[in-house]
C-alpha cells in the first residue's frame, strides 16, 4: 500500500483487518459479514417437486407435519398441467389436499405447491453413501467415511445458483449435526456448454438443436463419446461441428484397422516405439488427471500416426494403445482389446510409464539457413554442439543450399539448427 497513511507499507491481506480494528476500536464502525444469498422463492406451482410437508389449519394456523409423517408422498395423477387460474395441479388431488391438523386434530388443508429443483440437488449427491437407508439421510458412518466429496464438477451456467445453494443447503446440515463437514466438496470445477454450429446456445427456437440420438445412430456412440472430449477445452463453451464429428470418426476406424498390422513376431514394446509409448502414457495419464481430454486424445493420434508410419505394431502395444482409449471410446476399445485376448479392460489396471523409456537414443532436428527452412536430420540425442553443427553443414540438402556461401554463425536450440550465411 502506498499513500494510504496508516496502512503503508502493509499488504492488502494485511491492511483490511488492520483497518477493520482501527475503525471499530474508535467506534467509527462495526464488522458485518455479507452474504450475497438473496430472497428465495421456494415454491412452484408444478406437479414434479418435493411436497412442502405444511398444512393450513383454521384454528392454528400453518403447521409442520411432525418426523412420523415423513416423507409426504405425492399423490397419483392422471394429468400434470397446472390450472387454468395457474393453481398447482396438486389442487386437483382433493383427497390428498384435505387432510387433519396434526397439532389439533380440526380440518386442514395441505400445501399444494411444491419444492423447486434445488430441494433435491443441492443435496443428492449425499444420498449416494447411503442410498438404501430408509431411518436417515445416511448413516453417520458412511457420511464420515465418503464425505467431502473430492471432485464436484458440473454445467457451467450452474456455477452460481447451484454453487451457492448447495452449500447454504450444507452449511444448514452441517450446523444441525446432519453431516460431519462444513463444505459439501473440496474441488469445484466446471464443463463448457456445447453450442450450435452457428455458435449459439442450443435452442429449438434457433433450429440448431443436435440431436445425440441421431449422431449415435450414424456415426456411434463411440464417435459421439469421444468427439465431446475432443472438441475443444472442458471447461470452455465450444461449437459443434459435424466435420469435427466425422474427423473423430476416421480416427476411430484407422485404431480398427490397426488390427490388421498386428505383427505376431513382435513381441511386447519394440525399441523404436517404446519412447513414444511410454511418452504417450505419461502424457494421457496427466491430461485426463486435469481434465485436458483434448490433448490427451490428440497424444493417442499421434501414437496412431508413428503406428501407421511403421507399418506393423505388436499386439502389447496396441493393448496398451486400448486401454488408454477406453475411458473415451469403450466399446471400440474393448471389442478390439477382447480380439487380441487380454482380459476385459475395465478390469485391467491403469499402465504405468518408465521415465527412462521417455528419453530417445536419437532426435529429429530441423536445420534453417538465415531462418529459413532447408531440411531435417536425425542424430543421436548425445551428441555434442560440435557434432550437431558438423552433421548440419554436411547434410546434402544443406550444401546444395550453401553453395558458396560463407558461414558466419551457427545456432543450436533444442531440435532446431539455424545456420548464419552470407
Amino acid at each position: 500500500m502506498v499513500n494510504s497513511g496508516i496502512l503503508n507499507g502493509m499488504s492488502a491481506k494485511e491492511a483490511i483487518p488492520f483497518i477493520t480494528d482501527w475503525l471499530v476500536e474508535r467506534g467509527l464502525g462495526r464488522r458485518k459479514v455479507n452474504y450475497k444469498l438473496r430472497d428465495w422463492v421456494f415454491s412452484r406451482q408444478r406437479y414434479w417437486g418435493e411436497p412442502i410437508p405444511l398444512v393450513n389449519c383454521e384454528a392454528c394456523g400453518w403447521v409442520a407435519l411432525p418426523e412420523s409423517e415423513l416423507p409426504l408422498v405425492l399423490p397419483e395423477l392422471l394429468e400434470f398441467i397446472p390450472g387454468d387460474d395457474g393453481s398447482s395441479p396438486l389442487e386437483r388431488a382433493k383427497d390428498w389436499v384435505n387432510t387433519t391438523c396434526p397439532k389439533c386434530g380440526r380440518k386442514a388443508k395441505r400445501e399444494t405447491d411444491t419444492m423447486p429443483q434445488w430441494a433435491g440437488s443441492s443435496w443428492y449427491f449425499l444420498r449416494y453413501v447411503d442410498p438404501h437407508n430408509n431411518e436417515a439421510l445416511a448413516s453417520k458412518e458412511a457420511l464420515e467415511y465418503w464425505t467431502p466429496v473430492d471432485w464436484y464438477n458440473g454445467g457451467m451456467e450452474h456455477t452460481t445458483l447451484h454453487l451457492l445453494y448447495s452449500r447454504f443447503w450444507h452449511k444448514f446440515l452441517y450446523d444441525i449435526g446432519v453431516v460431519p463437514t462444513p463444505e459439501p466438496y473440496q474441488k469445484r470445477t466446471s464443463h463448457g456448454m456445447i453450442l450450435g454450429e452457428n455458435g449459439e446456445k442450443m435452442s429449438k427456437s434457433r433450429g440448431n438443436v443436435i440431436n445425440p440420438d441421431d449422431i449415435v445412430n450414424e456415426l456411434g456412440a463411440d464417435t459421439f463419446r469421444l468427439y465431446e472430449m475432443f472438441m475443444g477445452a472442458f471447461d470452455q463453451p465450444i461449437p459443434w461441428s459435424e466435420t469435427g464429428a466425422r474427423g473423430c470418426r476416421r480416427f476411430l476406424e484407422r485404431v480398427y484397422r490397426l488390427l490388421e498390422m498386428v505383427k505376431p513376431s513382435l513381441e511386447g514394446e519394440t525399441s523404436d516405439m517404446r519412447p513414444k509409448l511410454h511418452g504417450c502414457i505419461k502424457k494421457v495419464t496427466e491430461d485426463y488427471e486435469r481434465m485436458k481430454f483434448n490433448t490427451a486424445i490428440a497424444a493417442m493420434m499421434t501414437l496412431v500416426n508413428e503406428f501407421y508410419q511403421k507399418g506393423e505394431v505388436s499386439s502389447y502395444e496396441l493393448h496398451m494403445l486400448l486401454t488408454l482409449l477406453s475411458p473415451v471410446a469403450p466399446h471400440i476399445a474393448e471389442e478390439l482389446n477382447e480380439s487380441l485376448g487380454y482380459a476385459a479392460l475395465y478390469k485391467t489396471p491403469w499402465p504405468g510409464y518408465d521415465e527412462a523409456a521417455l528419453i530417445e537414443d536419437s532426435i529429429e532436428m530441423a536445420i534453417q539457413i538465415n531462418g529459413k527452412l532447408r531440411g531435417r536430420m536425425v542424430i543421436e540425442t548425445s551428441a555434442s554442439k560440435e557434432a550437431i553443427e558438423e552433421a548440419a553443414l554436411n547434410n546434402a540438402d544443406i550444401a546444395k543450399f550453401l553453395g558458396a556461401k560463407t558461414v558466419k554463425k551457427i545456432i543450436v536450440a533444442r531440435n532446431l539448427v539455424n545456420i548464419v550465411a552470407l
